[in-house]
């Protein structure tokens, strides 16, 4: 590694300021950041680790949302029995045990791996992203290959899933997530993401297309039509803009998506 300062702020406005340092780079659970620096791929002049100021909390919030903190596990999340069935179990299916009692669902979605799973399943639930500074949508949030809408310095403080229709606001009635996993990381080779909403169908998907997490508007329209797997029996995706490498080509890919799909609308009964 380089040499850098370690910093762990005791608050969320210290660690926004220590980010203004030049060539500080914020630590959540350092999944990804650590190996990185240890193959010198980044050097930071500052590390910022947000382990003593972000919320590590699985909460039922807003007459039932579920609002994770930015801090919390992926074991956390899979053990609190705030989190509805299909969120715990996406973080169930996330890398090993190391990886899921260090990983944080914040750092995750600030990482924006294109393989990740908490993506798929934060744009196919419609959930919000709240920061320091503002509540971002699912939908405005993932931009590209590990780029998000977050600002130089924008720290993610919670995320919620809309899961209580009593609010008055679209909420999650049954969601699944199918995943076909490279075995030796267990990143998504592609993961499909299906909620059914009471607004209709959402299906997300991951670690197939080389933009990133993607909704697949198609399968949506097909699916609020009529919520079975004969409705997207027919459907395909190109290959097209698919990854393509030695654990599956863009073909491949792609025809895992359907697949994939089909057995999500399946298993949501």
């Amino acid at each position: 590694m380089y040499n850098f300062d370690y910093l762990k702020p005791g608050s969320l406005a210290e660690a926004v300021e220590a980010l203004k340092a030049e060539e500080a780079v914020a630590l959540g659970g350092g999944q990804t950041l650590i190996p990185t620096l240890k193959q010198r791929l980044a050097s930071p002049s500052v590390l910022v680790d947000l382990g003593g100021c972000l919320d590590r909390d699985v909460l039922v919030v807003r007459d039932g949302d579920c609002q994770v903190g930015g801090g919390a596990t992926h074991a956390a999340v899979a053990a609190s029995q705030h989190a509805p069935k299909w969120l715990r179990a996406v973080a169930t299916g996330i890398g090993d045990p190391q990886v899921r009692n260090l990983g944080t669902i914040g750092g995750s979605l600030a990482n924006n791996d294109p393989a990740a799973c908490y993506p798929a399943a934060v744009l196919g639930a419609g959930a919000t992203i709240t920061t320091n500074a503002r509540t971002i949508a699912a939908d405005d949030f993932f931009r590209d290959l590990f780029e998000t809408a977050l600002d130089e310095g924008e720290i993610i403080t919670a995320v919620t899933f809309p899961t209580a229709a009593s609010t008055g606001q679209s909420a999650v009635r049954a969601a699944n997530y199918q995943k076909f996993d490279q075995p030796a990381s267990r990143f998504a080779l592609v993961g499909v993401f299906v909620a059914r909403r009471t607004d209709g169908v959402r299906v997300a998907v991951t670690g197939a297309s080389a933009s990133g997490v993607h909704r697949w508007g198609a399968a949506e329209a097909a699916l609020s039509a009529d919520f079975s797997a004969a409705a997207v029996a027919g459907l395909g995706v190109a290959p097209d803009g698919m990854l393509g490498d030695l654990h599956g080509s863009p073909e491949y890919r792609a025809h895992l998506v359907g697949v994939l799909t089909r057995r999500a609308v399946a298993a949501c009964g």
